[in-house]
């Protein structure tokens, strides 16, 4: 017995759809047609509402991947901050960061204070943030940075690391001065920062003012070289305060307690 015309119809749709790679279409044209039906779409409608479906589909998962491939250690959402907590320079400062425009303006941020006080979190937010809007963002820690651009170059794919790491619109670059560098290092990262230097955004998050970045670079004229470079127009965000993570250890212990 043949199928009937409506069959037929359907499966004409679908594999058009997988040959189109439109995966939602392929996944739900059956109930799409049903809801079409109940409420007596036309045909421009249903047109318009089937293409919708798709691209918001599409934005979604080109959200998911680009959130994958920015390799945060963690999510963190800007919404969770707790504004009133966050030392008092980057309360005034976090309604303009968080409009993005220092990405569109190719400028630097430097989140700069002692530990806990909010730093990667809001370096996080801003990422993440960044990456719901279009942005590429890539995440790491400069130790980390320092480690992989070393590894390149032993391995001779140092060019092709460089190429991706100054396209991409937002590198944050998290715990600058935890540890201090070799004369090499040093020289890696500064080469590195530079390709970026008033093209495209680097979030610096470190727990030493400037005067001491000496002590991580351990040589005065590039260190001198890469304060210049990094704060060429850039926001410097003041995140000297109290602990926002030791507070919220204590809320969590007290809770614990309670219960």
């Amino acid at each position: 017995m043949s199928q009937s015309p409506r069959k037929a119809w359907m499966e004409s749709v679908i594999t058009s759809s997988t040959e189109l790679k439109l995966s939602m279409i392929r996944q739900h044209a059956e109930a799409l047609i049903q809801e079409a039906n109940q409420r007596e779409m036309s045909y421009e409608e249903f047109l318009a509402h089937l293409l919708q479906k798709e691209c918001d589909a599409r934005l979604e998962a080109s959200r998911y991947n680009r959130i994958r491939l920015a390799k945060f250690t963690h999510k963190k959402y800007l919404e969770d901050l707790s504004v009133s907590d966050l030392p008092e320079d980057a309360q005034k400062k976090l309604k303009q960061l968080k409009s993005l425009d220092f990405i569109r303006e190719g400028r630097n941020v430097i989140l700069s204070g002692n530990p806990g006080t909010g730093k990667t979190h809001m370096g996080l937010g801003l990422g993440i943030k960044a990456c719901l809007e279009g942005y590429k963002v890539w995440f790491t820690t400069v130790p980390l940075l320092i480690n992989q651009i070393k590894e390149c170059r032993a391995q001779q794919t140092l060019r092709a690391f460089q190429n991706r790491f100054e396209k991409y619109d937002l590198v944050i670059a998290d715990e600058m001065g935890y540890i201090s560098f070799d004369k090499e290092g040093s020289e890696l990262l500064f080469t590195h920062l530079s390709l970026r230097a008033g093209r495209k955004s680097t979030i610096i998050t470190t727990n030493l003012s400037f005067e001491r970045w000496g002590e991580i670079f351990q040589d005065p004229v590039m260190t001198a070289a890469m304060i210049d470079r990094l704060t060429h127009q850039s926001y410097i965000v003041n995140m000297n305060g109290n602990s926002y993570r030791m507070k919220e250890t204590k809320e969590w212990l007290s809770k614990q307690q309670l219960g």
